[in-house]
C-alpha cells in the first residue's frame, strides 16, 4: 500500500482496535447497532430507546452506519416514501462484540438490565 491509500483507509493507525473505534467509538453508534440487533428498524423506534438520542445525532449516525456498510436502508412505504434499516452481514457480525460488552457490564455493573428483542 502506498501512503496516499493508507490515509484513506486508516484514520489514525493500522491497529485494528483503533480502526474499529474510529467507526464505533462514539457514544451512540453501538447503541443503534444494539437496537438493530434487537429488531428495531425504523427511525421512530430508535428515538423511543431509553437513552433518548437527539434526532440530528440519530440521523447522522444512521448515515455513518450505512456508509460503513453495517446496515442498508430499504423502503417499506412508497407514498410518502419511508425507510427502515436492516443490518448487513458486517453489522450482524458485531453481535458477539455486543454480547461480550453485555457480559462485562453485567459483571461490573450489577443491577443493569438487558433489553429484550422486539417481537414482529
Amino acid at each position: 500500500m502506498n501512503d496516499e491509500m493508507d490515509k484513506s483507509i486508516f484514520e489514525r493507525s493500522y491497529c485494528p482496535i483503533t480502526c474499529s473505534l474510529d467507526l464505533l467509538g462514539d457514544k451512540w453508534t453501538l447503541l443503534i447497532i444494539r437496537d438493530l440487533l434487537l429488531g428495531k428498524k425504523r427511525y421512530q423506534e430508535f428515538l423511543e430507546s431509553p437513552e433518548r438520542i437527539a434526532t440530528n445525532i440519530l440521523s447522522d449516525r444512521l448515515k455513518k452506519i450505512e456508509t460503513a456498510g453495517l446496515a442498508i436502508q430499504q423502503a417499506y412505504q412508497q407514498k410518502p416514501i419511508r425507510y427502515e434499516y436492516v443490518l448487513t452481514k458486517k453489522g450482524k457480525d458485531l453481535k458477539p462484540v455486543l454480547q461480550a460488552l453485555v457480559q462485562w457490564g453485567k459483571t461490573y455493573y450489577p443491577g443493569t438490565k438487558v433489553f429484550e428483542a422486539i417481537d414482529r
